[in-house]
């Protein structure tokens, strides 16, 4: 028979077991990233490894910089900006917090991309991303009906007219600084040049918009008007070409003349996240190379994760080489760091450019 004594400690350990286990079945990971980088069955075996919740929400990098200015790097856990968004951010508004390296297994990342990407996530001697997915803006050209396009200029071409399409966002804007013989990333540190020169690319852009259907924003829209024939050229990801290849041969990702602009999206941890555990089992869970190809192959893009190339399926391997040979590579313009002030610039061009003015 238990004494009162030991009945009020068992009592005692079965309540805190009670709210330990309670802790445990509501400890979650509160995700901002990007479509495809999350699927269902990824999610699933996380959750089932470790009992964390992944709760995902989708954005892209202007949306997730203003969700963290508005709360001072508050509401997510793990956020998934590219690498060029991150220090000139941090440095402007304080949204991120350093990344304990130490906690992350460093040999399932590819080596260069690793160190590239901390090279370019550092501030002050703190590192604030790793890298995660890559891959490339160039044009998707409906081969058939738009066989001249091979750089962002065509899209502007008679020949074209109404069946063209871009986002009004930054790439655009730096994709045709390079095809019109501009360098915008030489110009980065200058701010008054950098204005003279996208004031030049605004004016192009603006004589350009008459060829324009409609500046696409969701990715599902543009592709089901390109296999529609509704546009038959566009500057657009990677990932979409191959998607639409795959559907129908005639339609190809192209590495224009002037250079594909090439990115690295990230894992990064916000200033108020409240679980960086939950956000580095993630980000170590989501490197494992069977674990990178599935996300890679769903995001139809390429992985950080050292070895998942090995696994990767051989339709995309094929896509790849025919978009990029050698000298197209070579020739990928990679994102640096964007300075403070930068997207203040470019943003004034753009909402001239989308009213029309």
């Amino acid at each position: 028979m238990l004494t009162k004594r030991a009945g009020l400690k068992l009592a005692t350990a079965f309540a805190a077991l009670m709210v330990a286990g309670t802790a445990s079945a509501a400890e979650k990971l509160r995700l901002l990233t990007w479509a495809d980088y999350a699927p269902a069955d990824i999610v699933q075996q996380f959750t089932k490894e470790t009992g964390i919740e992944v709760e995902i929400t989708l954005s892209n990098n202007e949306e997730m910089i203003s969700k963290l200015r508005a709360t001072q790097g508050a509401g997510f856990d793990l956020v998934q900006p590219s690498q060029d968004r991150i220090a000139g951010p941090q440095q402007e508004f304080g949204i991120y917090k350093p990344l304990d390296v130490s906690k992350l297994k460093s040999d399932l990342f590819i080596a260069s991309m690793l160190e590239a990407t901390k090279k370019n996530t550092t501030l002050d001697g703190k590192v604030y991303g790793v890298p995660h997915i890559w891959g490339t803006d160039g044009l998707i050209v409906n081969t058939k009906t738009a066989p001249n396009v091979a750089d962002y200029n065509d899209l502007c071409s008679a020949a074209i007219s109404g069946k063209a399409s871009f986002r009004a966002k930054r790439p655009t804007l730096i994709a045709f600084a390079f095809a019109n013989g501009m360098d915008p990333f030489a110009s980065y540190n200058d701010p008054k040049a950098y204005t003279a020169m996208m004031e030049k690319v605004g004016a192009k852009l603006a004589e350009c918009k008459k060829n324009v259907k409609y500046f696409w924003d969701g990715k599902e829209q543009l592709l089901n008007s390109l296999r529609s024939g509704e546009i038959v050229a566009a500057m657009a990801w990677d990932t979409g070409g191959w998607k639409l290849n795959s559907e129908n041969p005639e339609i190809k990702f192209v590495a224009p003349k002037s250079g594909a602009l090439g990115w690295v999206d990230t894992f990064a941890i916000p200033a108020k996240g409240r679980n960086d555990d939950a956000a580095y089992k993630w980000i170590n869970f989501n490197m494992r190379p069977e674990i990178a190809a599935k996300v890679a192959a769903a995001a139809g893009n390429f992985t950080a994760s050292n070895g998942a190339d090995k696994l990767m399926q051989g339709k995309l391997k094929d896509q790849f080489a025919e978009s990029f040979p050698k000298a197209a590579i070579d020739n990928i313009k990679w994102y640096p760091a964007v300075p403070a002030g930068i997207e203040e610039i470019e943003g004034k061009i753009l909402d001239r450019l989308k009213a029309g003015s």
